[in-house]
């Protein structure tokens, strides 16, 4: 998202974390912009029962955790390391700095907070109204739209089975029947392990 560079420039500090270890928990307080130079980050809920909700995967050049830095709240969910990372560290006065130095890449960040403003929405539609099947072909079909691939063009998709799961706030059995039932139908198409739409 944000130029390396920049980043340097205003003084972001490169940290590593290790695969399963968290950066933050929830309603701790924010006070970093943080973007992956290596690696991958999920950020996630748990409910009372222990049931996890994905909130994103994020990868290399992704920031993640960012509106609370706008207005002094905590951070809603949680992070995890899903491999062996490598992050950008920003402080926040320094960050809100950069974006008033630089109207360009402020509007391109307004942009892209509320391209995830819109995934929010339109998850939460899936997950309130809709069967797991429509649940995990619009999940793709944003994925597939996000990374720039046309809709004539096939799609691998990247997330494991459980990964689909947390995102469509399903159990990863259900997952696995869907994804059954949506290549009988001809909606996916399954090759070894990999799912393609």
């Amino acid at each position: 998202m944000i130029d390396e560079r920049l980043l340097l420039q205003y003084g972001a500090t490169e940290i590593k974390i290790e695969k399963g270890k968290h950066l933050f928990h929830e309603n701790e307080r924010a006070t970093n912009y943080y973007q992956v130079k290596s690696g991958k980050i999920k950020m996630f809920n748990l409910n009372s029962e222990g049931k996890m909700f994905t909130q994103g995967i994020f990868e290399v050049g992704e920031s993640f955790g960012e509106p609370p830095l706008f207005d002094d709240s905590p951070y809603p969910a949680c992070t995890v390391a899903e491999e062996n990372s490598c992050l950008y560290k920003l402080p926040k006065t320094k960050f809100i700095k950069l974006l008033k130095e630089n109207p360009d890449i402020h509007f391109a960040f307004t942009q892209m907070l509320a391209y995830r403003l819109l995934y929010k929405s339109m998850i939460l539609k899936e997950i309130s109204g809709y069967n797991p099947e429509h649940r995990i072909l619009s999940l793709i079909d944003y994925m597939k739209k996000e990374k720039g691939v046309p809709a004539h063009e096939k799609y691998e998709v990247s997330l494991t089975r459980q990964q689909i799961a947390d995102l469509t706030g399903l159990r990863v059995e259900t997952v696995i029947r869907s994804v059954k039932t949506l290549e009988k139908e001809g909606s996916l198409k399954l090759i070894g392990h990999k799912v393609y739409r």
